[in-house]
């Protein structure tokens, strides 16, 4: 009979030490430290053309758009993440100590890849429902045009989207803003 070698588990402040230093990014879940996969140019492209029509629309409103360099504390699931782009209400609420670890995301978007689309899908999404400010979810396809919408309207309630032209507009609730799929698409070769 094998035994299988225990999890070797860190605490949050551990494994923020240890980012600091790592030339690859991981996630902290309940403890573990997991590495993250790579992303391809077509991931990287579709985020940052989503936080720049963010920041351009958002520009003159109290949030802050985040891109894929910034961590996401989640307490009550004992979670850090980088999520590809996030917006939190100003002033950010950061982590006690840290710069780099927001607390406070209102709405988080994640560029779906093989890899990643169940985790996102699944685990993620419900991690990021424990957030109390949490109020909307873009899941980005980037082999096809297709962007999943979710939208809080209750307790444990969430409506769904789906956009799949490039001439549709998604109204983003929580910050009162509208982006186009073709901005979030645009120079993507699909």
């Amino acid at each position: 009979m094998t035994t299988q070698a225990p999890t070797k588990t860190v605490s949050p402040e551990e494994y923020l030490a240890q980012e600091e230093k790592a030339t690859e990014r991981h996630e902290y879940i309940q403890g573990v430290v997991k590495a993250m996969v790579g992303g391809s140019f077509t991931h990287h492209k579709i985020s940052l053309n989503l936080t720049i029509s963010l920041s351009m629309a958002l520009k003159k409103y109290p949030y802050e758009v985040c891109h894929a360099d910034m961590k996401l504390w989640i307490p009550l699931q004992q979670v850090i993440t980088y999520p590809d782009v996030m917006i939190a209400s100003k002033p950010l609420v950061m982590l006690e100590g840290r710069k780099d670890t927001v607390m406070n995301a209102c709405l988080v978007a994640e560029v779906l890849s093989p890899s990643t689309r169940n985790y996102d899908h699944g685990e993620k999404f419900d991690y990021y429902r424990s957030i109390p400010e949490f109020q909307e979810y873009l899941l980005i396809e980037q082999e096809y045009v297709c962007v999943k919408h979710y939208v809080k309207i209750g307790a444990k309630k969430w409506s769904l989207t789906e956009y799949t032209e490039l001439d549709d507009v998604i109204k983003l609730e929580s910050v009162g803003c509208e982006i186009a799929l073709a901005d979030i698409y645009e120079d993507i070769e699909l």
